[in-house]
This record gives structure tokens, C-alpha cells and sequence, in this order.
């Protein structure tokens, strides 16, 4: 494990990769379950305050592994092993989140043993790598070494955690600790004296991007639920072909404004941009599964089952879009490191048309003539790029890259 060239031609991610990216399905699809279960109830800051956190171990655990993995995936058995260990980890991860869920909105206590026992599972599998790391890539080891004392030292407090029995609110405190340990360990780690380890910028970026449509596929599983509720309350309907199309272009929608952005070709060339880019990206993977949840709530509404109206159902898939809207943008200037009055103008339409879909609810729409207006809202910035942006974009590319 010395380290791969970051500038090695056609560098793609492997089957074992992908492999490790299936088990994140399930954290994904659990934690969604889970939102939605809350969200139909009406408890909605229980709900988001646990999303959040949830997506942020899964998200965590992830980004740590996929960095690593380009800078030193060498596919020998000790690799394979490893990554074979954290994924059990993401597995014990996903059946603590019922846990975590329940406790959070019962309030007393945050019941997070299970979840933290399979994300220090993986993370130990990560300080086994980098300690290798370390062993083989002198040049780099005083790097691999800070990743391994601050990782260490972060699982030692969630390992506490898990045995303390804290009330909530100073869990909540000890974890926004140790999530900022997390966190600041990478950056010191990257900023050393060694410059920082040989991840390659066009594999990271499709690694990200791959892990977009895992996300999305959670919108697909979200419209799925959407659509057996309306055949199940109507049969086959005009309104359950709105909910498919709407549901369907929506996720389609997000899918195409996501790849406008030329996150390969800007790390590559700015390499410290990385962090700024890479940590942002948590609001995306958590649009995008809320999302999927909020149509899953849209099935409880749907079904009459749910204790919040249609227009809250509605909220559910609109908030998240919108939050998706805001996290692609702000990533796509702080990438580019340049400002499009444009942009300005996708964005406000893009938002404005999410606000029409629920008057409309509001007024009486049904909820599948919500969910096409929803759709919508994504295709202004579809339309804008192919006719005009795709060349705002170019000229600011242009000037990025001969900065």
C-alpha cells in the first residue's frame, strides 16, 4: 500500500468498490423507513434530528473508505479483507436505526449502541488500513499516522458513549464533539507537510456520483410505495400514472442536474478544493434520501393511514428537493469558485416552481398533480443548462482552469 499515481488514465471504480457500495442500499433504506414513520406521525423535529444523524454514520463511514480506496486500493487480500469487516459494519449499522429512531422521538435517551457498535466496526477496519499504510509508504507516514490517532481517539469516545447512559441533551452535545473530531482529522491530516495522500479526482468524483444514484434509488423505492397506495385505494388510475411519471421524473430530474457539474475536471486541477466539495456533499446524499422518504409518507397519506394532511405529505418531497437545490448550487460556486447571476435565476424558478405544486395541493390538486409539479422543478435547471447554461458553464471552466 504505497500509493496509487492520482493522475494513473481510465481510473474507474472497481467491483469490489461497488461491491462495498451495496450494503450503504440498506442503511439508506432503512433510515428512510424510518423518517417516513415519524414524518407521517406529524413528529417532525424527532424525525429530521434523527435523519440527520443516521445519514451522517452512514455518510461518514462511506467517505472515509472511498478516499482511502483511491489513494491506496491495491485489491490485495488484506484490502479485501478489511473492506469485507466494514462491511459488516454498515450492515450493524442499518438494524441500530430503528433504535436510534424510537429513542430520539421518545426523548429520554438516545439508544445509539447498535448503530455506533457497527460504525466503530468500520472504522477500525479503516485504522487497519492506514496503520498498512503507514508500514509501507514512508514518505507519507507521519499522514497516515494522524489519521489513525484522531480516528482512534473519536471511536474511544463513541465506544463511551455506548456504555454511558446520558440523558439526551448531553449525548447530543458529546456527539457534536466527537462529529467534530471527525471531521477536522481529515483536513490536518491532508494539510501536512507530506502533501497529503494520492486520491485521484476523477475516480473520487465518480465514486461520489455513484453514490448519488444509490440515494436516488431511494426516490424510485419512495415512488414504488406511492404508486401500490393509489392502485391499492383506486386500482390502475390517471392518478397513479401521474404518481409513476412524476415520481419517476423526479428522480430522473435530480439525476441529470446533478452530472452538469464538472467535479472531475475542477479537483483535478485544484486538488485542495476536495474538502470544501466532499463534505457539502452530505447535504446532497441527504436530500436525496429524505426525498425518497418523503414519498414513502406520501404512500401513508395515500393509503389514509397518515396524521398529517396532503399538503404536509406534499412538504415532504418539496422540502428536500429544495435543500438539494441549495447544497448542488452552493457546491457548484464553491467548486468553480466563481458566481453566474444565472444561476440565480435557475435557482428562484427551480424553488418557485415547489412552492406551486403545493398551492396547488392547498387549493385541492390531487396529490399526484403535486408530485408533476414537484417533477418540474428540476427540468427548469435542465432547460436552462442545455439551452444556455451548458455555455456559462464552459466559458466558466475556461477561466477556472487557466486561472
Amino acid at each position: 500500500m504505497t500509493g496509487r499515481d492520482p493522475n494513473e488514465p481510465h481510473r474507474a471504480a472497481t467491483p469490489l468498490e461497488l461491491l462495498f457500495d451495496l450494503t450503504f442500499v440498506v442503511a439508506f433504506s432503512q433510515a428512510g423507513a424510518q423518517a417516513a414513520h415519524l414524518l407521517e406521525l406529524g413528529h417532525w423535529v424527532a424525525a429530521a434530528a434523527a435523519f440527520a444523524f443516521a445519514v451522517f454514520a452512514i455518510w461518514w463511514a462511506w467517505i472515509n473508505y472511498s478516499w482511502l480506496a483511491s489513494a491506496y486500493d491495491n485489491d490485495d487480500v488484506f484490502f479485501r479483507v478489511a473492506t469485507m469487516v466494514a462491511m459488516l459494519g454498515v450492515l450493524v449499522v442499518a438494524l441500530g436505526v430503528p433504535d436510534l429512531f424510537h429513542s430520539i422521538d421518545e426523548g429520554a435517551h438516545v439508544d445509539n449502541g447498535v448503530l455506533v457498535a457497527g460504525y466503530v466496526v468500520i472504522r477500525i477496519a479503516t485504522i487497519a488500513l492506514w496503520l498498512r499504510v503507514a508500514r509501507h509508504d514512508p514518505p507519507r507516514r507521519r499522514t497516515a499516522m494522524t489519521y489513525v490517532k484522531f480516528v482512534s481517539a473519536a471511536q474511544a469516545g463513541w465506544i463511551v458513549l455506548i456504555f454511558v447512559n446520558l440523558p439526551l441533551g448531553p449525548t447530543l452535545a458529546c456527539s457534536a464533539v466527537l462529529i467534530a473530531l471527525e471531521l477536522v482529522g481529515p483536513y490536518i491530516a491532508e494539510h501536512g507537510r507530506e502533501g497529503g495522500t494520492p486520491w485521484h479526482a476523477h475516480h473520487i468524483a465518480e465514486r461520489y456520483g455513484l453514490l448519488v444514484i444509490i440515494t436516488l434509488g431511494e426516490v424510485v423505492l419512495g415512488t414504488i410505495f406511492a404508486i401500490s397506495a393509489v392502485v391499492e385505494e383506486q386500482s390502475w388510475s390517471l392518478e397513479a400514472a401521474m404518481v409513476a411519471f412524476g415520481g419517476t421524473a423526479l428522480a430522473f430530474g435530480l439525476w441529470w442536474v446533478y452530472f452538469t457539474m464538472p467535479s472531475g475536471k475542477v479537483l483535478a486541477r485544484f486538488r485542495p478544493r476536495g474538502f470544501v466539495w466532499g463534505y457539502l456533499h452530505y447535504f446532497i446524499f441527504l436530500a436525496l434520501a429524505a426525498t425518497g422518504a418523503g414519498l414513502h409518507v406520501a404512500a401513508y397519506e395515500i393509503e389514509g393511514v397518515a396524521h398529517i394532511g396532503i399538503v404536509e405529505a406534499l412538504a415532504t418531497v418539496a422540502m428536500p428537493v429544495a435543500l438539494f437545490l441549495v447544497a448542488l448550487f452552493t457546491i457548484y460556486s464553491l467548486l468553480l469558485r466563481q458566481f453566474d447571476p444565472f444561476h440565480i435565476w435557475l435557482f428562484v424558478g427551480s424553488v418557485v416552481v415547489l412552492g406551486i405544486a403545493l398551492v396547488a395541493v392547498a387549493l385541492g390538486a390531487s396529490f399526484g398533480t403535486g408530485i408533476l409539479i414537484t417533477a418540474a422543478s428540476p427540468f427548469v435547471i435542465v432547460v436552462g443548462y442545455e439551452t444556455v447554461g451548458h455555455r456559462h458553464q464552459a466559458e466558466a471552466l475556461h477561466r477556472a482552469l487557466d486561472a
